[in-house]
């Protein structure tokens, strides 16, 4: 009789504690698709169901407490464009919808002295930075997503320490979770040497934390102020040696002039969250160029949990929805929401060839095959669509009728968009267009177009495992 009773009140503050739950998560209001995977979740998995969700269902993105807006004194007005006789004015005519878009939804500044060098492997690139990163007089920043103290990262890390050494600020963040092959003597070390080295949004125990899902995944390196270096690369040794399956193509940039302010604002942010100290002072963090370096105009976009407004997304939403000729992605992952689709389909429909790039064979299984299960829509509004054969392509890349261009640490999904910390830079010129639309046709040169009739021809199994790996693509 005791059992009886004990189970049955267990039982009602199960379900109880579930309605709630749900009531709760109705209430925050989020997309129904999202809340209506969760509630299958919770009632289809009794007791695993809700752990799942306390790990990594609830919702903090109106709660974490990292404020850009604390730090608006360094905010500009876009306008600043106009006191420069050294820009392309037309860009900014082209683009001055988008420019204002960003700078409403996250305060970024429209940069008008700036150069740009473009990276599309590790070996080129920490060839450049590591010989930069040596010659550093005052401070080194940086931020990662992954930071692994492997071949690649030790290389790294003894130029850190050397600098340090030599009375050079070095401050590094790295994120807990995407850095966890990070061995905890490496770091010890390297504040030994007098490193200053914080983890972002620590996690107790990896995968069994509600802050699991909202991940630092910038990537910033700013040298002296003056240097600044920024995409999709990590530090880990697959960014020159390759993966199993072939090459990591990526792409990367390295910024000279006011657009480095920008980067050096997120950081700056980014460290008060971390440390809770404030580096201050406009002459040492944002030095002046002395030389005019470049007329592009620019703008360096954060997102991330703590913001109003998915900046990224809806800079994304508006440049490919506005599309004349051609919209041209790289994106190793492609779980785009409903607005993202629906702009990719508009600007196909209306006219514009679209293009996207994905991998064909992934580090993530999952989300590889929940990204199968979007072609068929874009492919039936005539977007084209192509596996990268040669290897795996982390590339993040978007360019937009030889106006507009970005290159950033945001792929084309659910967790880039609403979940983690991002950073991109937008670039208005046309002359890097170019360019980055001729790295997209090399790129396409190793690349196998879909075609929607063959494609239609998978097996019933393929096509039930990625509407499975959909509908719970909303909750990773």
């Amino acid at each position: 009789m005791i059992w009886e009773i004990t189970t049955m009140f267990l039982a009602l503050v199960y379900w109880v504690t579930i309605l709630t739950t749900i009531i709760m998560l109705l209430m925050e209001n989020r997309s129904p698709v999202k809340s209506i995977a969760w509630i299958i979740v919770l009632l289809v998995l009794p007791g695993v169901g809700w752990i799942f969700y306390l790990f990594f269902g609830k919702n903090f993105r109106k709660r974490l407490v990292i404020s850009h807006r604390s730090l608006s004194k360094w905010k500009e007005k876009v306008e600043v464009v106009n006191d420069s006789p050294n820009f392309d004015k037309q860009a900014l005519h082209d683009t001055h919808n988008l420019a204002f878009l960003s700078f409403n939804s996250c305060g970024s500044s429209l940069y008008v002295n700036n150069c740009e060098e473009i990276f599309l492997n590790g070996k080129d690139l920490y060839a450049r930075m590591f010989p930069e990163l040596l010659a550093a007089k005052k401070y080194i920043h940086l931020e990662y997503y992954v930071f692994n103290s492997d071949t690649i990262g030790s290389q790294l890390i003894e130029i850190l320490e050397k600098k340090a050494r030599e009375g050079v600020k070095v401050r590094v963040i790295i994120d807990d979770v995407g850095s966890w092959m990070m061995k905890k003597k490496v770091v010890n070390k390297m504040r030994e040497c007098g490193i200053e080295i914080y983890c972002f949004l620590k996690v107790g125990l990896p995968f069994l934390s509600s802050k699991v899902n909202y991940r630092n995944h910038r990537k910033i390196v700013v040298i002296d102020g003056e240097v600044g270096y920024t995409g999709g690369m990590n530090v880990a040794d697959r960014y020159v040696e390759g993966s199993k399956w072939g090459v990591w193509r990526d792409t990367h940039l390295r910024l000279e002039g006011d657009s480095v302010h920008g980067l050096q604002r997120v950081f700056i942010s980014d460290w008060y969250f971390v440390s809770q100290v404030l580096l201050t002072g406009d002459a040492l963090y944002y030095p002046v160029p002395e030389v005019q370096l470049g007329n592009s105009l620019v703008q360096i976009v954060s997102s991330g949990p703590d913001s109003q407004w998915m900046s990224i997304m809806q800079f994304f939403f508006m440049a490919i929805a506005r599309a004349n000729k051609y919209v041209y992605i790289e994106t190793p992952y492609f779980l785009p929401n409903v607005p993202i689709l629906n702009a990719l389909q508009v600007a196909s429909l209306g006219g514009a060839d679209v293009r996207i790039i994905l991998p064909r064979r992934s580090d993530a299984q999952f989300a590889l095959l929940s990204s199968c299960s979007y072609l068929t829509e874009i492919l039936k509004a005539g977007v084209k669509v192509y596996f990268y054969d040669p290897g795996f392509i982390h590339s993040k890349t978007i360019v937009i009728d030889d106006k507009i261009s970005t290159v950033g640490s945001a792929n084309m999904d659910f967790r880039s968009f609403e979940q983690n910390f991002e950073v991109n830079t937008m670039i208005y010129n046309v002359d890097f267009a170019t360019k980055m639309k001729q790295i997209f046709f090399d790129d396409l040169k190793d690349s196998t177009q879909v075609e929607l009739e063959e494609w239609k021809k998978r097996s019933i199994w393929r096509k039930f495992g990625e509407s499975v790996a959909r509908l719970f693509s909303p909750l990773m």
